[in-house]
């Protein structure tokens, strides 16, 4: 399986170079205690099932680290994995190895976390005709990586910051003036951004249908309303769930009809990837 991300190369690299400083500082004093020229080959072992992704980042920390260092991988991000299969070798400086390994494994560790998630709410609406999409509720700093994660994960990206779409929620209504006049606003000014508007009630929802936006967030619908409202809606309009919604429910939610589901327990509520590396 082969996913695009849309991680660019000086983020990564940033984002290893900060972890790395923050973990090592001046000197790794313990690594201190290996002979410099000693080498070794280490092997990376899930202890649970899980949705492979990192790789990149753990590369990247080699490479800055030790570029002698050797990744021998077996599976690839995006890929599911069991418990107690060997992700990876690594061959190189027991120095590095030992040096790299805390940061290695964290970014691994929390990115096959966000996808394992992912691919949870994949896996719970398989068949039906609708997306599952994560929110801006990331780690900062991290964003971009959850969200390729996500993708790895087998669901798909809501928009990545306030700078690439439009949503319109109670406190922009309250100041623009209306549903209708923060469209009209949002169209005028950005004419090639999708807007999407989140309303709360039948009311607003006919206000925002007649503003014909690109998207409606109906927030915290049960399930008799957003059949409901799918029924009512004649237009091109994208209808899509928020609030409420977990794996126990995401099925029954998802066969309502909606064309998306975004939640954000996706890339927040998400528990690291019980991963060890081991000497051989």
């Amino acid at each position: 399986m082969t996913i695009e991300s849309s991680v660019p190369a000086n983020v990564l690299e940033t984002q290893v170079k900060l972890a790395l400083e923050e973990d090592i500082g001046q000197q790794d004093l313990t690594a201190d205690l290996i002979s410099v020229n000693s080498k070794a080959i280490a092997s990376i072992i899930t202890r649970q099932d899980a949705t492979l992704c990192g790789q990149a980042w753990v590369n990247e920390v080699f490479t800055q680290l030790d570029p002698t260092v050797k990744i021998h991988w077996n599976f690839n991000d995006g890929q599911r994995i069991k418990a107690d299969q060997v992700i990876c070798q690594l061959e190189g400086s027991a120095r590095s190895l030992l040096t790299g390994e805390r940061t290695a494994m964290n970014f691994l560790q929390t990115l096959s976390a966000t996808a394992s998630h992912a691919q949870l709410y994949a896996d719970a609406v398989e068949g039906l005709a609708v997306q599952i999409l994560d929110t801006r509720k990331t780690i900062p700093g991290f964003r971009l990586a959850q969200k390729y994660a996500v993708r790895c994960g087998g669901c798909h990206n809501h928009r990545v910051g306030l700078y690439d779409g439009i949503l319109i929620k109670e406190n922009h209504i309250n100041a623009a003036g209306s549903i209708a006049k923060a469209v009209q606003q949002a169209k005028s000014l950005h004419p090639d951004v999708m807007v999407q508007v989140e309303v709360e009630n039948f009311a607003e929802l006919d206000q925002a249908l007649a503003t014909q936006a690109d998207i409606v967030m109906l927030d915290n619908f049960n399930v008799a309303d957003l059949i409901k409202a799918v029924g009512l809606n004649q237009t091109v309009t994208l209808l899509e769930a928020s609030g409420g919604i977990t794996l126990k429910n995401v099925r029954t939610m998802a066969e309502t009809g909606v064309d998306r589901i975004s939640i954000g327990a996706i890339t927040k509520d998400i528990q690291a990837i019980d991963l060890s590396m081991r000497f051989l």
